[in-house]
């Protein structure tokens, strides 16, 4: 299924347990994006004892439209990191509820909150989250790194995992600036193309390369390199849930509500 919206910024970069990759593969990678964000960009490499994580962003500034909404961007604690895609239609009401336990915040940014949450919840915050969303973020106190995505999968992640080299970006085309990427075919996957006539989601053009799935998260443990692939929203259990007691009224004004 084909979304069409703005582009609003771009995500890429690496886990590189060889510790090959430089600054300037990340450049290069976060270069091919520059078409989703042209107000800004930020490239950051930070080394935990395993491996070289590569953070590139580039920026179309939406919300935070200083320097304050700039990316990667870490939590006020130091223990998050996070590149960031999209929005976050009810980080108001978010805000809000985290500043009554007691956080506080330096930016407008959606953004923030979203570490915040993190900091407040953990990984059952993305349960709170309206809006369409890729997210990659570093845990750096559970030394582990989640890719997540938004219900609907308005907001595409690829990712990318051979020889100890965890890629991942918005667009395909960023895999390709890095020189370790290898671009074989997956004959596969080009008779799931015929059959279809797209190539369905989580299978690519490319061997070793997935499509996240919508309403899902990756978390690979940078300690044992194990990736785990879990659901944390399904369209059949919602459309399952009993139906709600409300008039007509009530549920135009529910879904016009973000």
């Amino acid at each position: 299924m084909n979304y069409i919206c703005r582009p609003m910024c771009g995500i890429t970069g690496f886990l590189d347990f060889n510790k090959k990759s430089a600054l300037e593969m990340l450049r290069q990678m976060s270069a091919t994006l520059h078409h989703r964000g042209t107000d800004d960009e930020g490239n950051e490499i930070i080394q935990h004892p395993n491996v070289a994580i590569g953070m590139g962003f580039r920026r179309l500034a939406i919300i935070e439209l200083s320097s304050a909404g700039h990316q990667p961007m870490k939590s006020a604690d130091g223990n998050f990191t996070i590149i960031f895609n999209g929005e976050i239609y009810n980080h108001a009401e978010l805000r809000k509820q985290l500043e009554q336990e007691g956080l506080s915040f330096r930016s407008q940014s959606d953004t923030e909150v979203i570490l915040q949450s993190f900091s407040r919840w953990g990984i059952s915050c993305i349960q709170k989250f309206i809006g369409m969303f890729a997210i990659a973020l570093y845990d750096s106190k559970e030394e582990k790194v989640y890719l997540i995505r938004d219900r609907a999968g308005v907001k595409p992640i690829y990712w990318y995992f051979k020889n100890d080299l965890f890629l991942f970006g918005s667009e395909l085309k960023a895999f390709h600036r890095h020189p370790s990427f290898q671009k074989e075919i997956d004959h596969g996957a080009i008779s799931l193309y015929f059959q279809h006539g797209y190539i369905p989601a989580p299978h690519c053009i490319f061997k070793n390369t997935y499509k996240l799935l919508p309403g899902h998260y990756l978390t690979i443990d940078l300690r044992s390199k194990e990736i785990r692939n879990s659901c944390y929203w399904d369209v059949s259990d919602f459309y399952n849930k009993p139906k709600l007691a409300i008039s007509e009224t009530e549920a135009i004004t529910e879904t016009e509500k973000y």
